[in-house]
């Protein structure tokens, strides 16, 4: 199964595996790329002054990995049967955390076109899930473990007081169209991008969103190239991921010219090839946001 997810995911064919997990009677689910293993609880050595929603640290294979009360972090009820809880191993961020859920049930394979944006009628879920997918008369939620994490460690997220680093920043009139999902992430980022002097972005809030968007520029006998001068997208986004994305536009002689940096949790040394099959210029793990912006400076100037 590994060697078949490899070849599905390194394809840009817009297609992910959920690992399906229970808190009481709610379905969630985590994209597989993200989990490293599925354990039985293993006694957990609480920290003095730590957040309520981390239950403590956890030794796994000489890795100190603290551990996340997902139910606690969601307001939800404690376990009524911890036999049957889980671990959950992820790695994003490059940072490792184990989320403690109820029960682990399935996995199982879907194309982001299936999932839906929480919108209006999800009033309430925006801020803490990502996507919404209906499945055999119920629905499994996408959550935003990345929020999970920012809400227990603020310093984890991304700081653009850390371009400050850079020095004194001149404005660009470079355009940049930025594709990301997160609504809390694109306020940050446009903040950020502003603060190192790229004043002139625009936002879509998911893969093809921004693909209808250059497809139209073309339609419409302009160049692309004079409309944007870099991309920016996420990895994980309902309808259309980043890596299909980054494909399309490669694919395409008229928008193929538009380096496209890849900014998303899911860069590490094991996925960073996925990235490089569908011909990213740069992939760059959040939140360094330093590396962010001298990628962008490297290949807009």
């Amino acid at each position: 199964m590994e060697k078949d997810r490899g070849v599905l995911l390194e394809s840009g064919t817009n297609e992910l595996e959920i690992v399906e997990f229970g808190i009481g009677e709610n379905r969630f689910g985590i994209n597989v790329i993200k989990v490293k293993e599925i354990l039985n609880p293993v006694p957990v050595t609480k920290i003095p002054h730590s957040h309520p929603a981390v239950e403590g640290i956890v030794d796994i294979r000489r890795d100190i990995v603290p551990v996340v009360d997902v139910a606690h972090a969601l307001g939800f009820q404690a376990s009524t049967n911890p036999k049957q809880d889980k671990f959950i191993l992820t790695e994003f961020n490059q940072t490792k955390v184990v989320f403690h859920v109820h029960t682990v049930t399935q996995i199982h394979r879907i194309s982001w076109e299936s999932i839906e944006k929480p919108g209006k009628m999800y009033q309430g879920l925006e801020s803490g899930i990502t996507g919404v997918i209906k499945k055999d008369d119920d629905v499994l939620l996408l959550l935003d473990f990345e929020k999970i994490v920012s809400d227990i460690c603020p310093e984890s997220g991304l700081n653009k007081g850390d371009i400050h680093i850079l020095g004194k920043r001149e404005r660009s009139n470079k355009k940049i169209l930025v594709v990301e999902d997160s609504g809390l992430l694109r306020g940050l980022l446009q903040e950020t991008l502003e603060e190192a002097g790229y004043i002139h972005t625009v936002f879509c809030e998911d893969g093809k969103d921004a693909h209808d968007h250059l497809q139209a520029i073309v339609a419409g006998g302009r160049e692309v190239a004079e409309e944007y001068q870099l991309v920016i997208t996420d990895v994980e986004m309902p309808r259309m991921d980043g890596h299909h994305l980054t494909k399309l536009i490669k694919e395409d002689k008229k928008l193929s010219i538009l380096p496209v940096i890849i900014f998303s949790s899911l860069i590490t040394e094991d996925l960073r090839h996925k990235g490089e099959k569908v011909g990213a210029d740069a992939q760059i793990s959040k939140p360094e946001i330093v590396e962010l912006i001298q990628f962008i400076d490297q290949h807009s100037l």
